[in-house]
């Protein structure tokens, strides 16, 4: 008998509703917290809750890691029910949501947690290997596996017209938001190992950065992987967004071109006006 094989993560994975119905994605939400009042991420919050709370208070929420008793229900419930489960989380380095899971997970030998070493879509690029690995008939630990090994050559980063949510959520200083906002600058923000640095620094109008941002991103096409390809972005203008998917569309014959919107949990850490163009490449990136 085939094994059944269910394709879990949580809610940072930013995939949207069409691909997690194909892919048939089961998601466990972060929580959100604003003010007094928590919410699960993408269930009875969205972004622009998030930010229309911080316009009105200037208070950014606060996020938390999905806990160890409803990664033990989750489990419990999926075993009963015949399956083996590969689970997907945000970067251990950025969430102890994996630490959550692999404990969880301890009674359960059909239970594959795979830490993305990412964030939003990202780790959804995994989720869409793993589908098709499903489809050809791997088993839930080999998926995991090369998952895992595959998590190496994901190229994510995305570019941020302001950094205000980036320094009060404590991702970078306050001198470094102030002259990057002095200068006009517009970090590309990229995510190595499991951690965020910053690359190259780009200046001018956000339009206009984000097509030179692209273009660097996209100029290397032989060691791009060219089945998927996602461009995500935290609330930008349709117009901006219009403008980036022709743009990924013309540079490359990509099979797949996704666009979805960064979720709550994202959302509050980079702000409103985020874009990245998210891929795998043919190597381990250094």
């Amino acid at each position: 008998m085939r094994e059944k094989i269910l394709l879990a993560s949580d809610s940072t994975t930013d995939l949207g509703r069409e691909l997690i119905d194909r892919y048939q994605v089961h998601i466990l939400p972060l929580q959100v917290t604003l003010g007094s009042q928590s919410y699960a991420d993408g269930i009875d919050i969205s972004p622009d809750d998030i930010y229309a709370h911080y316009e009105k208070t200037g208070q950014l929420p606060k996020t938390a890691a999905v806990n160890i008793a409803d990664f033990t229900d989750f489990f419990a419930k999926c075993t009963e029910e015949g399956y083996s489960v590969v689970f997907f989380t945000i970067g251990s380095e950025l969430s102890s949501t994996y630490h959550n899971a692999v404990i969880a997970a301890e009674p359960y030998p059909n239970v594959h947690v795979v830490d993305t070493g990412n964030l939003s879509t990202g780790g959804g690029l995994l989720l869409l290997r793993a589908g098709e690995m499903r489809e050809q008939g791997l088993d839930a630990g080999t998926i995991a596996q090369q998952c895992r090994e595959l998590a190496a050559r994901v190229d994510a980063s995305f570019v941020v017209d302001n950094l205000e949510f980036l320094y009060k959520g404590g991702r970078c200083s306050a001198l470094a938001a102030f002259g990057a906002n002095l200068l006009q600058l517009k970090p590309s923000i990229i995510v190595r190992h499991g951690k965020m640095s910053v690359g190259k620094k780009y200046r001018g109008k956000f339009a206009s950065v984000l097509t030179r941002y692209i273009a660097d991103q996209l100029k290397d096409a032989s060691d791009i992987e060219l089945d998927h390809v996602f461009v995500t972005h935290a609330g930008c203008d349709p117009e901006i967004c219009d403008q980036c998917l022709r743009q990924v569309k013309e540079l490359l014959p990509f099979r797949e071109v996704h666009f979805t919107r960064a979720g709550c949990t994202i959302s509050s850490h980079c702000g409103r006006n985020t874009l990245g163009v998210l891929f795998i490449r043919k190597t381990p990136l250094p």
